[in-house]
């Protein structure tokens, strides 16, 4: 299955928003549309998010028609700006158009073709790269757990959020092949149900034996001994180790501790934010109201109610057992181990 991928100057895609009801596929040449569809939950998940913005920026290039290297740099900062504000909290976004917005620079001298060019196969890069990633991620997350190992995940990690295999359900998936996993337990992940949608829709297609409960089910399932691994996804990780993850992680992470369970986090090295020292200075996305008040269409809250719908919550790096990257089994002090990552040739 192929949530996104590049096809003769289009990017084609799977509308996330219309599973598990329905699979359908969109195609568009239309920078914009990418960014609407990013915007509006159609393509989600850090890494894939990512992944379509470098093709958006890609995309874009078509209708550019600069010709000097200021007005080439002028338009892509533009694109690249508009690209920047659909999600706010995901680091793999603003990491993949930093990458373009370099790409331009390197080349806008030799004209538009050439930065054409050179944008698409960066894009094809980061997207490949992605892929290999989540193979290596879920490798070294399976050798964390147990035999018969019984896991508790959260929102959606697999290749509906990835260019891969994918993060936490890239683990899960290699600890099925290698006969290590017994059964996975899916949170349905209020308000917007991509454990129930999604993750349950992805483990289905791999016949991996899955479970979904409520999202407040989760702490009695640990309490009765069910439960021996916690494993997530993240869209931001600070430098000394706190992780911004979809909402609903942080308590999560709580509850694991008090059981004695351990709480793995799996995401690339491009979702660690080296510029951010804390979570706590982490942007935070507010979603619309209309994501708790309603239900598929139907209004289930009082019309004058306040809703607090924070799309992702912070889970302090002392509740967090190990960081799973492509790099290596990350472990406290994480800023000490994250900053082994920053020099060459170690980490």
């Amino acid at each position: 299955m192929n949530s996104l991928e590049w096809k003769e100057g289009r990017v084609r895609f799977l509308d996330q928003t219309r599973l598990p009801a329905r699979e359908i596929y969109r195609e568009t040449d239309d920078d914009t549309a990418i960014g609407r569809a990013i915007k509006e939950l159609a393509i989600r998940g850090a890494p894939l998010i990512g992944i379509a913005a470098a093709y958006a920026v890609v995309l874009a290039s078509t209708k550019c028609r600069e010709s000097t290297p200021s007005g080439i740099s002028s338009y892509f900062d533009r694109i690249i700006n508009l690209l920047a504000g659909t999600r706010p909290t995901a680091v793999n976004l603003f990491w993949a158009l930093e990458r373009q917005k370099k790409v331009v620079e390197m080349n806008k001298s030799s004209g538009i073709e050439t930065v054409r060019k050179a944008l698409l196969q960066e894009a094809l890069d980061i997207h490949e790269g992605d892929k290999a990633m989540c193979e290596r991620i879920g490798v070294l997350g399976a050798d964390l757990l147990p035999n018969a190992a019984v896991v508790l995940t959260h929102c959606n990690t697999g290749m509906l959020a990835t260019g891969g295999i994918g993060t936490a359900l890239g683990i899960i998936r290699k600890s099925w092949e290698q006969h290590k996993l017994k059964r996975v337990y899916i949170d349905e992940t209020r308000p917007l149900l991509q454990g129930a949608r999604l993750t349950s829709w992805e483990l289905q297609k791999d016949q991996i034996p899955s479970t979904l409960l409520t999202d407040n089910a989760a702490g009695f399932l640990m309490q009765r001994g069910v439960v021996n691994a916690v494993v997530v996804g993240a869209d931001r990780i600070a430098l000394n180790g706190d992780v911004a993850n979809k909402v609903g992680t942080y308590s999560l992470a709580v509850l694991a501790r008090h059981h004695g369970i351990p709480m793995y986090v799996a995401a690339p090295t491009s979702t660690i934010d080296f510029d951010m020292n804390v979570g706590k200075g982490i942007p935070i996305e507010q979603r619309n109201s209309k994501e708790v008040t309603e239900f598929f269409g139907k209004r289930i809250a009082p019309e004058s109610i306040e809703v607090y719908s924070p799309a992702f919550d912070i889970t302090p790096s002392d509740l967090v057992s190990a960081i799973i990257t492509e790099r290596g089994v990350l472990r406290q002090p994480y800023r000490e181990s994250i900053a082994r990552l920053q020099t060459p040739g170690r980490g």
